[in-house]
């Protein structure tokens, strides 16, 4: 059976370890890494009271430039959804809109995962075969060099009433866009990766873990060495119900000229998705 266990980023194994971990199930989970777990559990917590707040109101999305505050109502539909997901979110990045009072924790952290991701990038790229590695039109840490696209999502899943849509979850199975998704374990668990048999797995939501996934930019340059997997977030049974689930993705995009194949370049790629999302 396949499991998931935690690659300890310290130990002189972990690069081979990790990558072999994405390749055989698309995620890869890291611990004793250097995000500071001080830091996003502060993160949670400011966020959590922006989102219990009327304030969020004030910061609504920007169609074109998709940076603000994205209410349940325009929630996203997975692909080949029908169901949106029950979720709020907020879109950060550097040059967009952020509540005053937030956005100095929010831009450390944007920084430090950034740094961490090019690392990450390079490991998978130092274990990549030759032959799948001569297409990358460059290093995997430099298409992220300056990218002003990378976007870092702080997603509320809130308390479920039991009045939900039949057959609504908190995320439908879907596939990330970019390169590489890192994510912190969440508050609550919840998230699941599809194996190749069709089977869902529980992904280790110990808090500290850092989870890491590869996106379908990465399986589009690496020719679908890497494979971009599958993911859920389900609802929660019983007394969890209760509960909010707070999550912090970061999602690793390329400059948009980085020439991701003969088919595409990041910035037509991302169209196109954005595009079957329903997003734009």
């Amino acid at each position: 059976m396949t499991t998931l266990t935690a690659v300890d980023y310290l130990s002189p194994n972990a690069a081979q370890e990790f990558t072999t971990s994405l390749r055989e199930t698309g995620f890869g989970v890291l611990k004793n890494h250097p995000i500071q777990q001080a830091l996003v559990n502060s993160i949670y917590q400011n966020w959590q009271a922006f989102y219990n707040s009327e304030e969020k109101h004030n910061y609504h999305y920007n169609v074109g430039t998709q940076d603000g505050y994205f209410p349940p109502e325009v929630s996203e539909v997975a692909k080949g959804h029908t169901k949106k997901d029950i979720k709020e979110y907020f879109h950060y990045y550097p040059w967009g809109q952020c509540p005053a009072q937030l956005k100095a924790e929010l831009a450390r952290y944007y920084q430090e995962a950034n740094q961490l991701a090019a690392q990450l990038l390079g490991w998978i790229e130092a274990h990549t075969p030759a032959d799948v590695a001569q297409h990358y039109s460059e290093p995997l840490s430099q298409m992220i060099a300056n990218s002003d696209q990378t976007l870092l999502r702080v997603l509320h899943y809130p308390p479920l009433k039991g009045d939900e849509e039949l057959g609504a979850i908190r995320a439908g199975a879907h596939e990330d866009i970019n390169l590489i998704t890192i994510l912190p374990a969440a508050n609550e668990p919840g998230l699941q990766v599809k194996l190749k048999d069709g089977s869902w797995m529980d992904v280790p939501c110990d808090f500290g873990n850092l989870i890491v996934n590869i996106g379908d930019m990465l399986q589009e340059a690496s020719g679908g060495y890497f494979p971009s997997t599958s993911h859920r977030v389900i609802n929660p049974e019983g007394a969890d119900k209760t509960k909010s689930r707070i999550s912090l993705p970061l999602f690793l995009h390329p400059r948009p000229e980085v020439v991701l194949s003969e088919r595409y370049t990041a910035k037509s790629y991302l169209h196109e998705r954005l595009v079957e999302l329903g997003v734009i």
